[in-house]
């Protein structure tokens, strides 16, 4: 038996990177699959790919910035399947690195939309779903190590990866009495289309990242994705309110640049 075996989980982020990862991971562990994000050609591509792979997986296209797209996934999730049992909120982005203040409004409140703001919109309709249908439940968190230590140029998103680890919390406290599970994942620098360019423009970065991180390499998708199944999954049945670091070591050390 797989690790989500029957468990309907939503992914959001899931048209390319650590969500794409995971949404197949997810799908080799036994889950039937909510796919959602901006793009409909990435997210019903890869829907198609597990269906061929014989999981069962629907598309959502949605902006998950706003109440009607979040809404949508988790609509769509108790249409195909019935019920909601899990969901990784993946989706969310990152900025050129660039002191605090020399950000423009625009750059602070895009980062917040998404990396913040549009979390807890996800995450208010999967909890309102599953508090109300009576099963308890396990919702993830793809966060950051900024949510857990500081770091040079990146103070938008770590103020809004911050503001993760509190909305852990706060559900944490409000839920957890109707057995539902909120946790989450902290990567440290991993290797995505998102950052691959990072990677590709010389040596320094990834000079830079061995030398931050203890074991000495940028992480992959796959080592996020399984932490997320895994905390997922009721394997974990006694785990709330934790932010967990994928991160090498980064945050067990006194150095993060």
């Amino acid at each position: 038996m797989g690790l989500l075996e029957d468990k309907v989980t939503i992914v959001t982020g899931a048209g390319r990177g650590i969500g794409a990862t995971a949404a197949r991971l997810f799908a080799r562990e036994g889950a039937l699959l909510v796919l959602a994000a901006r793009s409909a050609p990435e997210v019903e591509a890869l829907a198609a790919e597990l269906r061929s792979d014989g999981a069962r997986a629907v598309a959502v296209a949605a902006d998950l910035t706003t109440a009607d797209g979040a809404q949508r996934t988790v609509d769509a999730a108790l249409e195909a399947f019935g019920r909601l049992d899990a969901a990784f909120d993946n989706a969310g982005n990152g900025l050129v690195p660039a002191p605090l203040a020399e950000r423009t409004e625009a750059e602070w409140d895009d980062t917040h939309a998404l990396n913040l703001r549009g979390n807890w919109l996800c995450l208010r309709a999967q909890l309102r779903a599953m508090a109300a249908a009576g099963r308890g439940g396990s919702v993830v968190l793809n966060s950051g190590v900024g949510a857990l230590v500081g770091g040079f140029g990146d103070g938008a998103q770590q103020a809004a990866k911050h503001g993760l680890t509190g909305l852990v919390k706060a559900a944490t406290a409000d839920y957890a009495r109707h057995g539902i599970r909120v946790n989450a994942v902290a990567p440290g620098v991993v290797r995505t289309p998102g950052t691959e360019a990072y990677f590709a423009a010389g040596p320094d970065f990834a000079a830079l990242v061995a030398r931050s991180t203890p074991l000495g390499r940028p992480g992959l998708e796959a080592e996020v994705a399984e932490a997320a199944a895994w905390l997922l999954s009721d394997r974990a049945s006694y785990v709330a309110g934790v932010t967990l670091p994928v991160d090498g070591g980064i945050t067990a050390t006194r150095r993060f640049d």
